[in-house]
């Protein structure tokens, strides 16, 4: 069962300890009400989907552990007092998972604290087979960001590839590697969805259909080759791009992948396809939380759709993975947007 929002089952949640939460609000000297403005604040400035309402009596269930913390309020929460889920009891940190970095104040722009935030959430990308290069891939980013402001990148341009399952945090992860580098994001949910539910509708369908024969066979090509052809405009141009879809059928299927790392290579681009691992109960809640009309068959019929996936499903070519498992490197990403929040403002 998924915990969401308004649930009175937080102390059966596994790891959750609802005291550290006020051992934080306290150790910073701030009431409940303070505590709430604190926290829409954060969330405004991190422009956080569901800016979290934080009234005092939400922060007050959410510390004596009869509400579970929604997945906005669990990120407001990590940017307000930065530290991590597992910082702030909401969960058992995970195998090797680093739990405990501190930020400098917010007001100390002189000593890096913003390069070491950042390194540390692009370090979530590790390598999924044993060719890929993920160092090749975390330089590039974060010496695009470096220089973002002085004369643009030198390298070859590079096409990145952010696959996964629905909610599996994919397109956050995709648009944190946009604000380092400056690089355009093609997300292909916003760029063809017009065009996916008016040809759906035209051929007898449901705009919100993509889990039938008809958008399978007759829609999900053209939806594809539309964020492809945008793809391709840009990298004709010299212009590193980062692509957000799911790639499914894409990463897994060697011959397609190799056509486009081929043509990529014609015109002098390097090709990154990178996974985003994510666990059911973590897919489930952000789907669930996004309440988007695409996702309504999944959540009615959820057993059924899982039945389709396989969490353990990789690319079948070299490619890197960003280890997404409940939240992690969104959070990380999250506190790295603070960080440069810091240094910028």
């Amino acid at each position: 069962m998924t915990m969401t929002e308004g649930h009175r089952v937080g102390k059966q949640r596994a790891g959750w300890r609802p005291d550290r939460l006020r051992e934080q609000r306290e150790a910073h000297g701030l009431t409940l009400e303070k505590a709430g403005e604190r926290l829409r604040e954060v969330a405004e400035q991190a422009k956080l989907k569901g800016i979290p309402a934080a009234n005092p009596q939400t922060l007050w269930q959410h510390e004596q552990g009869e509400v579970y913390p929604g997945p906005h309020y669990r990120r407001a929460y990590c940017l307000l007092y930065r530290a991590t889920e597992p910082d702030l009891g909401f969960r058992t940190a995970l195998p090797g998972e680093e739990t405990s970095f501190k930020l400098t104040p917010m007001d100390d722009r002189l000593n890096g604290a913003h390069v070491l935030a950042v390194e540390r959430a692009i370090h979530r990308i590790s390598p999924g087979t044993e060719d890929a290069g993920h160092f090749a891939l975390q330089q590039r980013i974060i010496d695009a960001w470096k220089r973002r402001h002085t004369g643009g990148d030198p390298h070859r341009p590079v096409l990145i590839l952010v696959g996964g399952f629905a909610g599996s945090g994919k397109t956050e992860l995709a648009r944190f590697f946009v604000q380092l580098t400056g690089w355009p994001l093609l997300d292909k949910d916003p760029l063809t969805r017009p065009l996916v539910e008016r040809l759906l509708v035209a051929l007898g369908g449901d705009p919100n259909d993509r889990h039938t024969e008809l958008y399978r066979e007759r829609v999900r090509s053209v939806e594809y080759d539309c964020l492809m052809q945008s793809a391709m405009a840009n990298i004709k141009c010299g212009i590193s791009t980062v692509l957000s879809a799911p790639f499914i059928s894409e990463m897994t299927d060697p011959d397609w992948m190799q056509r486009l790392c081929n043509r990529a290579a014609s015109m002098g681009v390097d090709v990154f396809p990178v996974w985003v691992q994510c666990d059911e109960e973590s897919m489930r809640e952000y789907i669930t939380f996004r309440s988007a009309a695409r996702d309504a068959w999944k959540l009615a019929r959820w057993d059924e759709y899982m039945a389709t996936i396989d969490l353990e499903l990789r690319p079948a070519v070299p490619h890197l993975v960003v280890d997404n498992r409940l939240g992690t490197a969104v959070t990380l990403a999250d506190q790295a947007r603070q960080a440069m929040g810091a240094m910028y403002a």
